[in-house]
């Protein structure tokens, strides 16, 4: 399983928001904590308020914050919500009629994509027994509150 560089950049931004949630945020602030592209991030900060996630007040003294409490925010459904597809092989991916494409000669018979449709639930069922807050360590608040270098 690899989660997209779209999955894995809104979990940082939401870490970042989470820690620093007694003020406003910026999106260059957030892309230059972690060297990341900022329109790149404006796509996945809109994705991520649609979801509520996180609010985005616009105007001179706008920003972005958490659009509620960290230990709300349960990792598997950011994941759901930021991944446009989860299927890990070809097999699982849904075609238009709602059927299991069946470009393989085993399709019918096919035991492999049992399991790992039972590894992705289980991967599923980790990231929802936790929270943004869960993620949150002393370490990372320690690293993102120091200021961004010039």
């Amino acid at each position: 399983m690899r989660l997209t560089l779209h999955t894995d950049y809104a979990l940082r931004t939401l870490i970042y928001l989470g820690i620093h949630t007694d003020r406003l945020t910026s999106i260059r602030e957030v892309a230059q904590a972690y060297g990341i592209s900022e329109n790149h991030l404006v796509k996945i900060i809109h994705k991520l308020g649609q979801a509520g996630f996180v609010e985005t007040i616009r105007g001179r003294n706008g920003g972005l914050k958490l659009g509620r409490p960290a230990a709300s925010i349960v990792l598997g459904d950011v994941v759901r919500h930021t991944e446009e597809d989860m299927a890990l092989v070809t097999c699982m991916h849904p075609t238009e009629t709602g059927s299991k494409a069946t470009s393989c000669i085993l399709a019918d018979v096919c035991r492999l994509r049992g399991v790992l449709g039972e590894a992705l639930g289980s991967f599923i069922a980790v990231m929802d027994h936790y929270t943004l807050a869960d993620v949150i360590t002393d370490q990372e608040r320690q690293r993102l509150r120091r200021p961004l270098p010039a």
